[in-house]
């Protein structure tokens, strides 16, 4: 297990991307994760889709008509892993810094899905892991292939357990139940921004602002909120009528705060529109109070013999190998069977930090099978 540092700094971006420019977006990005590192924050978190872009035609035009930009996503969209990604895993590195970062993720076997991720890396360069947003939203089907719940998760970390959920997922109760009940701590949701004038007729900045409140709140947690914006790249990309350009250009309906276990914001707003990062300093032992109070994680304040979640994390694919799947058990036991004979030389010899990733080593092997 990590040693944990219950008091940190975190950073919430709020930008508009290089529109559909993968490359140029990695750029930009890696600038902020040396910005927010010398701001001492430990942990950095970017919009929904941040690279390249959010699909901004899906909600304006003929999807026909619009399958020019689609493909054009398809092309800028990011393989995990690729120089995309190991430029932010160097960045993060560099800067020591926990990154989670939204994506447009090509599938690896095939040239026409796309996916709405959260990539995770770690300090040391590492991807810790992706999620998938499990659901599109509306329109979005148009573009992004649902996800599954292999990264539907918490994940260990030297800030304490750390899950996300992407735009409305954040209003999924079983999604936030399921990372709450894993203990999770610190929170990043991220989104996009939408037009004041977007005909969906909701307020996004609003809808954010609450469910960010109620994830802190109910789960006892501090709720990292990131937005993007819409800036003239993407006006003038997407404006091809006079209508959509008014749309796009009548201000950003976002919300970027962070929120503490109370559910109240501890940073922020941002004004939205504006182009920056708001910091926040974090103390974990805030939660404990709230988490005595009401605890929904545990029989403190739950009842599972009443009721209760089930979980699926195999991840979604078309074929399934015996061959495959044989090796794979083969090669999780002998990773188990190497681990617990490193675990017993540590204990041995009293290298007691060293058995603690160990057993953390185990804990991700057990997971993955």
């Amino acid at each position: 297990m990590r040693e944990q540092n219950t008091k940190f700094r975190v950073a919430a971006v709020q930008a508009a991307p290089v529109f559909l420019n993968r490359d140029d977006t990695v750029l930009k990005a890696c600038r902020f994760i040396e910005e927010a590192a010398r701001n001492d924050a430990r942990l950095v978190a970017f919009p929904e889709v941040y690279i390249p872009g959010y699909p901004y035609w899906v909600r304006y035009m003929d999807p026909f008509k619009a399958q020019k930009y689609t493909k054009e996503l398809i092309k800028q969209a990011v393989r995990i892993p690729s120089e995309a990604t190991e430029a932010l895993c160097q960045a993060a590195h560099k800067a020591k810094i926990y990154v989670v970062i939204g994506l447009n993720e090509r599938d690896p076997h095939s040239s026409g899905t796309i996916y709405n991720t959260n990539l995770l890396i770690d300090p040391e360069g590492q991807i810790m892991g992706r999620h998938r947003k499990l659901v599109p939203t509306y329109a979005e089907k148009l573009v992004w292939a649902p996800g599954d719940g292999l990264g539907l998760r918490v994940y260990e970390t030297e800030l304490g357990k750390l899950g996300t959920l992407i735009c409305g997922e954040n209003g999924n109760l079983l999604a936030r139940f399921l990372l709450i009940a894993e203990g999770e701590q610190l929170h990043i949701a991220s989104y996009p921004s939408i037009p004041v004038k977007d005909p969906g007729g909701y307020n996004l900045g609003k809808d954010i602002e609450i469910r960010a409140a109620a994830h802190a709140l109910e789960g006892k947690l501090f709720n990292v909120v990131s937005s993007g914006i819409i800036d003239s790249s993407i006006v003038d990309a997407v404006g091809v009528t006079e209508e959509i350009r008014t749309i796009l250009k009548s201000g950003d309906n976002c919300h970027t705060a962070v929120y503490g276990p109370k559910g109240v914001p501890i940073s922020g707003p941002l004004e939205p529109g504006h182009e920056g990062i708001i910091y926040a300093d974090v103390n974990l032992e805030d939660i404990i109070i709230p988490k005595l109070r009401h605890d929904i994680a545990t029989s403190n304040y739950n009842r599972f013999d009443v009721m209760s979640l089930r979980l699926q994390r195999r991840p979604l694919q078309a074929v399934h190998s015996e061959e495959e799947e044989e090796q794979k058990l083969a090669s999780l036991l002998q990773e188990l069977k190497d681990s617990v004979q490193r675990l017993r030389s540590l204990l041995e010899q009293g290298s007691i930090k060293e058995a603690q990733a160990t057993i953390e080593e185990l804990k991700q092997a057990l997971e993955r099978s």
